[in-house]
């Protein structure tokens, strides 16, 4: 029964050892990771009734596109891997940005 249920699940995920199930796995939850950041987003523009991007977007953003990007690395996945490393520079980014700006407003 146990060779059953890891075959339905090794066949399920794509993959054909337990290394596999748990890169899958990992890969899953960091594309969760990943678009749980458009949830935040919605849920803070519900709020405010316009559209807003609030910092924990682009904190998941970040969190999301590093999971994604070992993932992509373990995988040896060139798609994954480019997508996710321009990705980075714009979250990165975008979180400099902010923090210059919350450290301006305190010296001001």
């Amino acid at each position: 029964m146990e060779d059953e249920a890891a075959h339905w699940l090794m066949k399920s995920l794509l993959v054909d050892s337990w290394f596999g199930v748990w890169l899958a796995l990992f890969g899953l939850l960091a594309q969760a990771v990943f678009m749980s950041r458009m949830l935040v987003q919605w849920i803070a523009s519900e709020r405010a009734k316009k559209s807003v991007m609030p910092v924990a977007f682009w904190w998941l953003s970040l969190a999301g596109a590093v999971m994604l990007l070992v993932y992509g690395v373990m995988r040896r996945d060139v798609v994954i891997i480019s997508a996710q490393l321009f990705g980075l520079i714009v979250y990165a980014r975008n979180l400099k940005l902010i923090w210059n700006e919350k450290r301006r407003d305190l010296i001001n």
